[in-house]
């Protein structure tokens, strides 16, 4: 803004009084401000005006350009068992909840003589919070007449967060750079990239002979996809694929990497209290690896534990019960297993 002021007070006649708290003064400053902030809103829209530099909305505006639109968010799904009295009705529309997210049982239900029945259900909210753990499911935020218990047996899924400025920009990059014909393997990429819940794709041309492609996929949580992100990844290549091409849609095959270690810490710090963020550390490079390498790195499995605030050294590192690397194969994806510190 000084500087806007100093070119409007030296466009003045020097027989006017300039100085501070003159008239000329206060107007000039007045209309400073406000030029200041047209400048720096111009500059903003500048930015918002390139790929590189543009975020939300008119990322999207810029992306759809090349025919891209961003994945939208997800509703997690799965099955709850629901234990009452022999004829009690659950009404499609009826709730249960884990700790902190709620779900909604999509069909009518009639507890059997049995005393027990599965429901099929789906999350309120959008996007990851909805994965919740096997056995996390136990409430009904409103009591259902002759209805005991509810609990799922297995883990919810399917539930994937809207598509980040970062991945959205990654894609619109990938095919601006990467030259697509009628059928190539990059075209498989972004026919798969296209559908949300995806987070990286493998394509293997010819695997089973002449006209065969696999297309091997992970979801955005970087971990295996599961059966409708397969199907709906399938559906979108089919109606795009050359015709005579014969498709295979697979999840990479989960590798569950396991680390042990000895810990030295600060002496206000326990082993109870860096886990957590050791198991998140050792997560984030987990996460990286998927289709980038072939191998995970026990170096830096060493790294993320040392990266976390009160870890001063570990010995007897062991990774998959090894002091090697990790090798991942074309066909897998490596996971979080079990994080045993001493």
């Amino acid at each position: 803004m000084s500087e806007i002021l100093d070119r409007m007070l030296n466009n003045i006649p020097s027989e006017f009084d300039t100085s501070v708290g003159s008239f000329f003064y206060d107007v000039c400053k007045s209309a400073s401000m406000e030029l200041d902030t047209i400048y720096a809103d111009l500059q903003q829209m500048l930015q918002q005006g390139f790929a590189l530099t543009g975020t939300g909305e008119f990322l999207d505006l810029k992306v759809a350009e090349q025919g891209l639109g961003r994945k939208a968010s997800t509703f997690a799904s799965g099955v709850v068992t629901i234990t009452g009295t022999s004829g009690s009705i659950i009404s499609s529309g009826s709730k249960v909840a884990s700790d902190n997210v709620a779900f909604t049982i999509v069909q009518d239900v009639t507890v059997p003589v049995g005393g027990s029945i599965d429901a099929y259900i789906v999350c309120d909210t959008s996007g990851i919070i909805g994965n919740v753990p096997a056995g996390s499911i136990k409430t009904f935020p409103v009591t259902i007449s002759g209805v005991t218990a509810v609990i799922n047996a297995s883990a919810t899924s399917g539930g994937y967060d809207i598509e980040s400025d970062v991945d959205l920009r990654g894609r619109y990059f990938e095919k601006l750079n990467t030259p697509v014909t009628s059928g190539n393997k990059q075209d498989y990429i972004n026919w798969a990239k296209e559908v949300s819940g995806i987070g990286d794709v493998k394509v293997l041309p010819l695997w089973n002979g002449n006209g065969t492609v696999k297309v091997i996929i992970v979801d955005s949580n970087k971990g295996a996809a599961n059966a409708e992100l397969i199907a709906n990844v399938t559906a979108n290549i089919e109606i795009n694929r050359p015709v005579g091409a014969t498709v295979t849609v697979a999840s990479a095959v989960p590798l569950a990497i396991s680390v042990s270690a000895t810990l030295v810490l600060s002496s206000t710090a326990t082993v109870l209290s860096v886990t957590p963020n050791i198991k998140l550390a050792i997560e984030n490079y987990i996460k990286q690896v998927p289709f980038e390498q072939n191998y995970i790195s026990y170096a830096k499995i060493g790294g993320a534990i040392l990266s976390c605030s009160d870890v001063l050294d570990y010995t007897n590192l062991k990774v998959n019960n090894g002091t090697v690397n990790v090798a991942v194969s074309q066909t897998q994806v490596p996971v979080m297993g079990v994080v045993t510190l001493a």
